[in-house]
């Protein structure tokens, strides 16, 4: 991997590479800090635009919208109390107080280099852990990637907050939609019902733009739009003075161990970074009893947390092609739609690639200081914007990036049905990550299987007779899938015996 620099480097400082970094930052800081596009929203939104690109500048400019909507995030929490993303949502406990004090400068400050701090050392820990990962991934034949996706599927319960039996029917369904098209081995139709446009399957493009950014303007419109407006005064960015910092590093550090560790475990996301990471500086900070009312504290806590989430993430998703979250599970999409195979010979197959990847988000990370400085106060006469207004442009944005890719307008049929069955599904308490999950871990996982079962003779037993890391990967699946009925089962044995 490391060979592979002095090309990454070739392919990154060039004026078309710095203009994606550049751009793509800025912009996820303007998506991010408009309240209810979050991150995923930001992603998808660009996501049709760069499948004319070539595939580093592609998804890095993806990487950037998605590091820099985390960050955009904090700008409207802090400034009108609404986090413009999920990951935003504990730095308004102490962001919007401080605001409402007359030092919102001073609180994007602190949230400024508190999520350089977090994102650099994210990919710090991307560089140096998905290559030794994804170096033990080459064991794999046909048998342990099946059990490798097998285990990969556990996410679908992890990111099924709520309801895991609806978790689960998403995730079927996705697969199930992953098999529409061609047959893997035998090239057979299957399921298309007589309609020759999905021979080559649903476009994956079309369902992710319609399961998000479609399926989210209809929800915020049958929900009512709202008026936008700041409330507090703000005259820019102003960093704090390193005095200030004293007592504060050891905070910053643990805040940070928290969100990375956090990121790589699948289906936590950066907003339960942020919480846990906020409760344990309320925790151990000196400054405990302040928190609530403006402490620069729970700032540094809750910015580094979610903004180190970012490369902690992207680990299992690189190394292994197990999506995290749903955010990853979109940057796998993106792999798949530019020819790249996500999977456990991603790197080996495409080092240079990889490697601009990595050095690119640590330049990523590092233009949030700057960018953050000029557009804070570009982004904050955004937030009056009305919301009619705002969901009219990213449906026209939705229209023509869905438009754009092939010039199909059976696409937008598809992008169409998917934001309608998208909102009814999020309406019933569906959620929507599992869905993309199985549409993107399918097609691995149903032809893993079957040369699986060709290597054996078409014995499933035999995948745990001599493949010892399909043997654990499995029972760490199976472990995965009972562990959350046996903890309910203790926790109502528990409530009985105090009743």
């Amino acid at each position: 991997m490391f060979d592979a620099l002095p090309a990454a480097l070739g392919l990154l400082l060039t004026f078309q590479g710095m203009t994606v970094l550049v751009i793509g930052t800025a912009l996820g800081i303007i998506l991010g800090a408009m309240p209810g596009i979050g991150s995923t929203v930001a992603v998808a939104l660009v996501l049709p635009f760069t499948l004319s690109m070539e595939q580093a500048p592609a998804i890095l400019l993806l990487l950037a919208v998605y590091a820099g909507s985390v960050y955009g995030g904090s700008i409207s929490a802090i400034l009108i109390n609404t986090p413009g993303t999920p990951a935003g949502a504990a730095t308004v406990l102490d962001g919007t107080p401080m605001a409402k004090a007359g030092k919102a400068g001073e609180a994007l400050g602190w949230a400024t280099i508190a999520s350089v701090a977090g994102g650099l050392f994210s990919a710090a820990l991307l560089l140096f852990a998905a290559p030794q990962l994804a170096a033990f991934a080459l064991r794999f034949g046909p048998v342990e990637t099946f059990a490798l996706i097998c285990l990969g599927m556990i996410c679908i319960v992890t990111v099924s907050k709520g309801s895991v039996p609806k978790g689960l029917v998403a995730g079927a369904l996705g697969i199930f939609l992953s098999t529409v098209g061609g047959d893997p081995i035998t090239g057979e139709v299957r399921f298309t019902f007589g309609h020759y446009q999905l021979i080559a399957g649903f476009n994956l493009l079309a369902v992710v733009i319609g399961v998000f950014a479609f399926s989210e303007i209809l929800i915020r419109i049958s929900d009512g739009a709202s008026e936008g407006g700041t409330n507090v005064q703000f005259d820019g960015i102003v960093l704090p003075r390193l005095r200030q910092w004293k007592g504060r590093i050891k905070g910053l550090v643990k805040s940070i161990a928290i969100g990375s560790g956090v990121g790589v475990l699948p289906g936590t996301g950066s907003a339960t970074a942020a919480f846990i990471s906020y409760a344990e500086a309320k925790r151990s900070s000196p400054r405990g009893e302040n928190f609530g009312k403006g402490e620069p504290d729970g700032i540094i806590a809750a910015e580094s947390a979610n903004n180190a989430v970012t490369g902690g993430a992207l680990v299992p998703t690189m190394a292994l092609g197990i999506p995290g979250d749903v955010i990853t599970a979109v940057m796998l999409a993106t792999f798949t739609l530019h020819g790249i195979t996500p999977g456990v010979r991603l790197m080996e197959d495409n080092p240079v690639l990889m490697s601009a990847i990595f050095l690119g988000f640590f330049i990523i990370n590092i233009l949030l200081l700057p960018l953050g400085f000029a557009l804070s106060k570009v982004a904050a006469p955004i937030l009056r914007i009305r919301e009619p207004l705002l969901l009219s442009a990213i449906g026209v944005l939705c229209v023509l990036g869905v438009y754009y890719v092939r010039g199909n307008p059976f696409d937008l049929l598809i992008m169409f049905c998917a934001g309608v069955a998208g909102f009814f599904l999020r309406r019933a308490g569906y959620p929507m990550a599992p869905l993309i999950i199985g549409m993107v871990l399918g097609p691995a996982f149903e032809l893993s299987l079957r040369q699986g079962l060709i290597i054996t003779d078409g014995s499933f037993i035999a995948f745990f007779d001599g493949h010892p890391i399909a043997a654990v990967l499995m029972t760490i699946t199976a472990v995965g899938l009972i562990w959350p009925l046996i903890s309910t089962i203790l926790t109502w044995k528990k409530d009985n015996a105090r009743t």
